[in-house]
């Protein structure tokens, strides 16, 4: 090891035990402060290295790379304020529950507040935003052997936190002097500082699955045999794997129907129990009646109206079901939380349900649902047939989807509109959006990430046009990662998602500085774009293959009252029905 510098085994022991932590994905963002680790991620085979050229973009490439492939990714940058860009992904890593290890380059501590270029304060720059963060010691020439092993301890660590309860984003601030290239005739050869066979980690960190306790279960049957009008919230975040089919199995022996956001991977399963036309139900029967019983999985649902009618009728008792004991009711009407595996809750109350035979008031409740969810599905796919608007383009991306899709929508509007309009889609498609903190910033970037962590799957975006203005430059993110998609752009000439807001009736501020209509098309952008792919395959010999992009113009003057005329006649077909007396035991 004397042929090589201080930073050089510093961040080698480092990003080696990374590896054997369990590490496969690094993106990195160029810059000089950090090339110490950036040479021993480029060395280290076990480790996919993705280059994106600006920071933000980078982070919100790892953060739809590590949100799909629900595994921690890292993340590098050089000092100053390459480190604030990360700042938007890590919010909403944070909020999202996405795993990430964010490794930031930074000046020697001498260096700091004495005016040397490109410095700034990096200690705890995300504040609260982490589940931890850390400031690794300076590289040393004769390190003892406690220094190397805090170093592989570490990454065995942060890689553990990355995976907490809840998951989250950890940051490790990595100061270095210079000379920070390797040592000349180093090569590329790995460098490695332990000879530890077959691989093996410093420490390995596990944890085990929180299982619900026998009185928990008790409880619940308890709760559920004396329901009569009981649903079950499916909202964003709900595990991936097993969990679909724990749920519909519950469903089946409670007879509690489900309702599902559209980014719960719940929602477009084969059970009958499963809503999807909630919004449009919540919205427009105004007779529907109190539930007694809910049980809530995930996040807050998408939902307006449902979440209005929920908080009107207050029912006695609501339940929380969370892997990681974050809150998640923002209108505090849970009455229990109950902190547990939510597969694992619902699988074994199921079977403990399994000779249950719900009473005649929740069964004619679950057909009035199943039923009402059935006619609204028909009529709005008929109203699309017919009708041009933001949501009929969130209803046909996802009927058209092809199976196994991989769906990235960007926030704001186009999300509120896959939930209200997109009811029907492949089974083995999945939906996601940035909504933990639910900013418009890097949609582009972060299906790209989708789209490497699943190379073998369709992939597409569906985005406003102000999102994909905001994040143009992550075009070229998707040329740089080999990643094929098809983008979407719903145009609707500004920010449409106040249109549904009352501020919308205040003119002329509010199409001045809500709105903001720019007035631009595609068809402005395709000369430059043209330009950038010769001037990729004539200067960067790069292949100049910007993924095909699609505009969607709708009407400018389309109001959110129209739209509603469009529940309205969705309703339309069960609402002749609910009048016979379907619902006369609800």
């Amino acid at each position: 090891m004397t042929d090589i510098t201080p930073n050089t085994l510093w961040a080698q022991t480092f990003v080696e035990e990374l590896a054997r932590a369990g590490l496969r994905h690094v993106v990195i963002a160029p810059g000089s402060r950090s090339t110490p680790l950036v040479f021993a991620f480029a060395r280290q085979p076990e480790i996919q290295v993705y280059s994106q050229i600006d920071e933000r973009g980078a982070s919100f490439f790892a953060l739809g790379l590590a949100n799909a492939l629900e595994q921690p990714v890292a993340l590098l940058c050089t000092s100053g304020t390459a480190a604030a860009e990360f700042y938007p992904a890590v919010i909403e890593a944070h909020y999202s529950a996405v795993p990430l290890i964010v490794l930031t380059a930074d000046r020697a501590h001498e260096l700091r507040e004495s005016g040397a270029n490109q410095t700034v304060d990096q200690i705890k720059l995300y504040g609260d935003h982490v589940n931890w963060f850390y400031e690794v010691a300076l590289p040393e020439g004769q390190p003892p052997a406690i220094a190397l092993r805090n170093l592989r301890a570490l990454a065995n660590r942060a890689y553990a936190a990355a995976m907490g309860h809840p998951k989250g984003v950890v940051h490790l601030n990595f100061p270095f002097r210079k000379p920070l290239e390797p040592t000349t005739g180093s090569g590329i050869a790995a460098v490695s500082t332990d000879s530890r066979a077959n691989h093996a980690s410093l420490v390995k960190i596990s944890r085990g699955v929180m299982l619900p306790t026998t009185q928990q279960i008790d409880w619940l049957v308890d709760v559920v045999q004396t329901a009569n009008q009981g649903l079950i919230l499916c909202g964003p975040r709900c595990p991936r794997a097993d969990f679909s089919e724990a749920i519909e199995n519950l469903s089946r022996a409670t007879s509690f129907p489900i309702l599902a956001d559209a980014l719960s991977g719940v929602r477009y399963s084969q059970s009958g129990n499963v809503i999807s036309s909630l919004e449009t139900i919540t919205s427009v029967d105004r007779e529907l009646q109190t539930p007694d019983v809910v049980i809530q999985f995930g996040a807050p649902l998408t939902s307006p109206a449902l979440e209005s009618y929920l908080t009107a009728q207050s029912p006695r008792i609501w339940i929380q079901v969370s892997e990681d004991g974050r809150w998640q009711d923002p209108n505090f009407l849970s009455t229990e939380m109950i902190w547990a595996d939510p597969t694992a809750l619902a699988g074994r109350l199921a079977d403990r349900l399994e000779h249950h035979t719900p009473p005649g008031a929740q069964q004619n409740w679950l057909s009035y649902w199943c039923k009402a969810n059935a006619a609204v599905v028909q009529e709005t796919q008929r109203y699309m047939a017919d009708h041009w608007f933001d949501g009929a383009v969130l209803e046909r991306v996802a009927a058209l989807a092809p199976e196994n899709a991989q769906l990235m929508i960007g926030s704001s509007l186009p999300v509120r509109n896959l939930d209200q309009f997109a009811l029907t889609m492949p089974e083995t498609a999945f939906a996601y959006a940035n909504r933990g903190a639910s900013g418009i910033d890097g949609t582009l970037a972060s299906a790209a990430g989708i789209g490497a962590a699943h190379a073998d799957k369709p992939l597409i975006a569906v985005l406003g046009d102000l999102a994909f203005y905001h994040d143009l430059n992550s075009l070229l993110t998707f040329t740089r990662a080999g990643i094929r998609a098809t983008i979407v752009v719903v145009n609707n000439d500004g920010g449409g998602i106040f249109r549904r807001l009352p501020v919308s009736h205040f003119e002329p501020i509010f199409t001045d500085l809500f709105l903001t209509p720019h007035g631009f098309s595609l068809r402005v952008l395709r000369g430059y774009l043209v330009w950038i792919m010769c001037w990729l395959a004539l200067v960067q010999n790069l292949m100049p293959l910007f993924p095909p992009v699609l505009e969607a113009r709708t009407a400018q003057s389309l109001k959110f009252q129209r739209i509603q005329k469009m529940i309205w006649r969705g309703a339309s077909s069960f609402w002749k029905w609910s009048q016979r007396g379907c619902r006369k035991n609800v």
